[in-house]
C-alpha cells in the first residue's frame, strides 16, 4: 500500500467535530481497525493477526482521550507528537519524534496531539484481527452530542447533521460512567516514559520478549537498518513499513519500487528479494 495512495477518512470517530480534532485523517491500512464509520475504506482486508492503521494530523490537531482492549503501538513517521495519558490527559505526557515507538497498555485512556509545525503521520499497529471498540472519555461524548454525532452500541456512528437518523430499534452507546473511568489504569510520568522506545541507529527488536518494549502484544516489531545494496532477510509473512530510504522488490512479475511511507504485506509462502537502493530504515511486524 503506497503512502501516496492512502485514502483518509475525516469522520471515522465520534470526536471528528470536537474543536481541535476536525482536521485529523484516519487510515485503515490492514484490517478494519476500530473505525466507527462503516464507510471507511479498508486498503487490505485479509486478516493478519493484527491491524495496521495510520493517523495524519496538522499542527495542533488532537486525537481525543480513549482506551483500547488490545495492544496499540505507534511509530512516529513524521512530525513531533505529545501523547497524553489519563481521562483528561493530565496523568502523564510523553513527547516523541520521528522513529520513536510507543506501546500503550490496554485499559488506559490515551490521546495524542501534533505539537510540531508541520503535518505529521503516525503508523499504528493494533493487536488481534478484531481489536474491538474504543472506550471514550466522558467529555468526548458531551462534545459529540453538541455537534450532532451519536454512537450506537454496534459501534456505528450516526451523523445527524448530515441527515442520518438513529434507527428506531437501535441502542445508543451509553456514555462512559465514573465507575468505568475508575477501573482504568492511572500511570505516573516515570511509568509513561517506559512505554517509549526512542529512535536509535541500527537493527534491533523493539517489541519482543527480548526487545526494548515487552509485554503481551500478539505481534513483534523490529527496526531493520540497511546499507545501500544490502538485502532484507526473513520477511516471509511480515508487514514492512519504509520509514526512511528506498528499496526494490523483485519477484516473478518484475521489479517493484518501495518508497518512504509505503506498507508491504509479504505472504507467508512468498520470499521476494528486497534490496535497499540507498541507506534505509524499515520497521517489520510479524504475528507471534
Amino acid at each position: 500500500m503506497r503512502y501516496v495512495d492512502l485514502r483518509p477518512c475525516y469522520n471515522a470517530f465520534i470526536d471528528c467535530r470536537s474543536p481541535g480534532s476536525e482536521a485529523k485523517e484516519n487510515f485503515t491500512i490492514i484490517g478494519p481497525g476500530v473505525s466507527e464509520n462503516p464507510d471507511q475504506y479498508v486498503h487490505i482486508a485479509e486478516p493478519h493477526g493484527f491491524n495496521i492503521g495510520g493517523a495524519r494530523q496538522p499542527p495542533a490537531c488532537v486525537n481525543s482521550q480513549h482506551s483500547h482492549d488490545t495492544a496499540e503501538v505507534f511509530l512516529v513517521h513524521t512530525g513531533h507528537w505529545r501523547f497524553d495519558l489519563g481521562e483528561k490527559g493530565q496523568d502523564a505526557q510523553v513527547e516523541m519524534g520521528p522513529g520513536d515507538v510507543i506501546s500503550i497498555p490496554t485499559g488506559m485512556f490515551r490521546g495524542f496531539t501534533n505539537i510540531g509545525e508541520d503535518i505529521g503521520f503516525l503508523w499504528a499497529v493494533l493487536g488481534q484481527d478484531d481489536p474491538g471498540r474504543v472506550l471514550w472519555a466522558p467529555d468526548v461524548f458531551k462534545l459529540a452530542r453538541k455537534h450532532g454525532l451519536v454512537l450506537l452500541e454496534t459501534g456505528q456512528l450516526i451523523d445527524t447533521v448530515a441527515g442520518q437518523m438513529v434507527p428506531p430499534d437501535a441502542a445508543i452507546m451509553p456514555e462512559t460512567t465514573a465507575e468505568q473511568v475508575a477501573s482504568l489504569r492511572v500511570v505516573t510520568p516515570a511509568e509513561a516514559a517506559s512505554f517509549v522506545a526512542k529512535a536509535k541507529p541500527g537493527t534491533y527488536p523493539i517489541i519482543h520478549k527480548d526487545g526494548i518494549l515487552r509485554g503481551e502484544h500478539g505481534f513483534s516489531l523490529s527496526q531493520v537498518s540497511l546499507k545501500a545494496g544490502q538485502e532484507l532477510q526473513e520477511i516471509a509473512g511480515a508487514v514492512l513499513f519504509v520509514h526512511r530510504g528506498a528499496l526494490t522488490l523483485t519477484c516473478e512479475d518484475g521489479p517493484l519500487p518501495l518508497e518512504i511511507g509505503d506498507t508491504l504485506s509479504v505472504p507467508r509462502e512468498e520470499t521476494p528479494k528486497i534490496i535497499a537502493n540507498q541507506d534505509s530504515v524499515i520497521h517489520v511486524v510479524k504475528k507471534l
